[in-house]
């Protein structure tokens, strides 16, 4: 048979594999890789490395929230943060207001506490008795309040804690306590005991204001504004050593003893040289003093003094108190106070 005549064998080409399941798979892989990267910036250590403190304005929407968050560097990535959000966050309510986020805290737990409205809790604090003067000075050392306040009407702010937001004006604040004692003032006055000698809401204050300063004992405001009141009605001179100081100091301690000239001062204050009640409130006198002027225990007790245990006794008579004073004197001389 001639050469060219016999048969050759003929190379096929490979046939190509099919890539389908792979890419499939890559992409599957791909997929699985993005979705843990992303639940670790969602549910892992949070980026901060220091405490923050992130404001949520009023009526600030989540993508709002999560770009303040983002800029303080709270979470990683608004983007995965959103997209988290929507899908485990719930009705993604969140409430306004300054937040401390803690070192390594997750954007998990970051959207939790935004929706609880977990806000970093700043507060002022105006003591019982705290004169006016001091309140003033109180709200000017407050941080992160912004302006000024004057200083009140003395009698005219509630004791309490006060709870305020980053960048709230201090006169703000200071209206709220205002108000807080308006309304106090305002029920403890519809309810009052019968027949009592203040007869305005403004003198009671003034006298509740006399009684906080006088004892720093709960059980005994009754007693002390029950011998007030019977000394009004007496038309004995008050005779309360913190309204002496009042004028020299404006309710800040005096730091040493009342000067016999200052007992004799001519002023809207002096209970000594004066009868009746003094011009004007002595401090802010808080809930339990108001309370005890508008509640007066039953008593006939026109004097009192300190009895050595940081309380006081009371006496009906002249001869009981100055019996009183001696056993206090006494006390005093052991002690080596006179």
């Amino acid at each position: 048979m001639p050469q060219d005549a016999r048969p050759r064998s003929v190379k096929r080409a490979p046939a190509r594999r099919r890539r389908g399941p792979r890419v499939l798979l890559v992409a599957a892989l791909l997929l699985v890789a993005a979705f843990v990267g992303g639940w670790y910036l969602w549910a892992g250590p949070g980026p901060a490395t220091q405490e923050l403190s992130v404001v949520v304005p009023e009526g600030a929407t989540l993508s709002r929230a999560a770009r303040e968050l983002e800029k303080a560097g709270a979470i990683a990535s608004r983007p995965i943060f959103l997209s988290f959000a929507k899908v485990l966050g719930g009705d993604g309510t969140i409430r306004a207001g300054e937040y401390r986020i803690e070192p390594r805290t997750s954007a998990r737990q970051i959207l939790a506490m935004l929706q609880e409205g977990k806000t970093l809790q700043r507060l002022v604090t105006v003591p019982e008795g705290m004169p006016s003067i001091l309140v003033a000075e109180a709200l000017a050392k407050a941080p992160a309040l912004t302006g000024t306040a004057k200083t009140p009407e003395e009698g005219s702010v509630l004791p309490d804690s006060y709870a305020y937001v980053r960048d709230e004006p201090r006169a703000a604040v200071l209206a709220r306590m205002q108000k807080a004692m308006t309304a106090y003032l305002a029920k403890a006055w519809a309810g009052r005991d019968k027949g009592l000698v203040v007869t305005t809401p403004r003198e009671a204050i003034i006298l509740a204001s006399i009684v906080e300063k006088e004892t720093g004992k709960p059980a005994e405001r009754t007693m002390v504004a029950a011998v007030y009141a019977n000394r009004l009605k007496a038309g004995m001179p008050l005779q309360a050593d913190p309204t002496i100081i009042y004028p020299v100091t404006k309710g800040k301690p005096l730091g040493r003893r009342i000067l016999q000239s200052e007992l004799r001062a001519k002023n809207g204050y002096n209970t000594y040289a004066m009868r009746g009640l003094p011009e004007g409130p002595i401090a802010n006198p808080g809930r339990a003093a108001i309370d005890a002027v508008l509640h007066p225990a039953q008593s006939k007790a026109l004097y009192f003094v300190a009895d050595g245990s940081g309380g006081h006794v009371f006496a009906e008579t002249y001869a009981q108190h100055q019996a009183n004073v001696a056993k206090w004197y006494a006390i005093r001389r052991a002690r080596g106070e006179m």
